[in-house]
């Protein structure tokens, strides 16, 4: 039988379909991989993990009981969302235990001159509690902001640490938002910031509100310890306290007052069991405005006898 040069050759439509399905397939292989997961997770059950994508607002949520003991195996339906009191739709929920990343900033200012021994026993204390596949990095600020080491799995504090001297003044919120932006290019879903210091900042560039942008764009919780005087009077006391509040409970972290002894112990105990038993949620704002405006975020249970605690919002993208 005859193969007639027509049945041979495709048409040109049929060229031209191959060679669009062709790239199509090479520009998806290209996508960023957070893309190409999303794309994957639209074929999957409604209830499973659907992937981040740049719209995604990610909140990581921490529920306790009445005694302060975590609670597991809620379902996305336990939660709602609130932005600026809209309800919002979840698209993303996840309860698997999974690593996370810490950076751990070590104020080594001229005001810590007392302190630095029990700041530095402090950092140790936190990383002696890191699981093997949880990864932190450790900075030192004064008035500039020094990364000490890598994220890494590790439970020593960086040799270099212990030959630094108090001095210089402090770039508290440079050190976050240095932190916040390294955090954001980490693989780990679960992030945080880890901050020893008498929070007295006199020297950073960046303001406290863009440091904290930064720390909540990268989904990163922060957590404060006072090292400061305790006989520092009361105003400045009261200011540095402040400084310090200000960034864990924008972020949902937690605020310890105590520097040292059993009680920061049981401190960075709860801490990392906590960074290990979150919630992850995401939603798809209803209001894509770019406006640069704050957006107060609301969580709530259909469990009143539980608490949830996580980030109180978030500035949307300007522009």
């Amino acid at each position: 039988m005859k193969i007639s040069s027509r049945d041979a050759c495709p048409s040109p439509f049929l060229q031209r379909h191959s060679k669009n399905r062709t790239l199509l397939l090479v520009l998806l292989l290209l996508l960023p991989t957070p893309f190409v997961m999303y794309v994957q997770a639209q074929r999957e059950d409604e209830d499973d993990v659907v992937r981040v994508d740049s719209n995604l607002v990610v909140l990581n949520v921490t529920v306790t009981d009445k005694s302060g003991q975590y609670v597991h195996k809620l379902t996305h339906r336990d939660f709602q969302i609130l932005e600026d009191g809209q309800a919002q739709r979840i698209s993303l929920f996840s309860i698997e235990e999974t690593p996370f990343a810490a950076a751990i900033l070590l104020d080594t200012s001229g005001s810590m001159e007392s302190r630095m021994t029990l700041a530095r026993a402090a950092a140790v204390r936190f990383l002696e509690g890191l699981r093997e596949e949880d990864v932190a990095s450790v900075y030192n600020f004064a008035s500039k902001v020094e990364q000490l080491s890598d994220f890494k799995p590790g439970r020593d504090l960086p040799p270099v640490a212990y030959d630094l001297n108090s001095k210089g003044s402090t770039a508290l919120n440079d050190a976050v938002l240095r932190a916040a932006l390294d955090l954001s290019k980490r693989p780990e879903k679960r992030r945080a910031i880890i901050v020893l210091s008498d929070g007295a900042d006199n020297k950073s560039s960046a303001s406290a509100e863009k440091a904290l942008n930064a720390a909540l764009e990268a989904n990163a919780t922060i957590y404060t310890v006072d090292m400061s005087d305790p006989l520092l009077n009361h105003v400045d006391r009261m200011r540095s306290i402040g400084a310090l509040k200000l960034y864990s409970n924008k972020s949902g972290g937690r605020f310890v007052s105590k520097p040292g002894g059993q009680a920061l112990d049981d401190a960075f105990k709860e801490i990392l069991e906590e960074l290990s038993n979150q919630y992850t949620l995401g939603y798809r704002p209803n209001n894509l405005a770019r406006d640069g405006r704050w957006r107060a975020i609301q969580l709530k249970l259909t469990r009143p006898e539980l608490t949830a605690r996580t980030r109180n919002g978030y500035r949307a993208p300007k522009g």
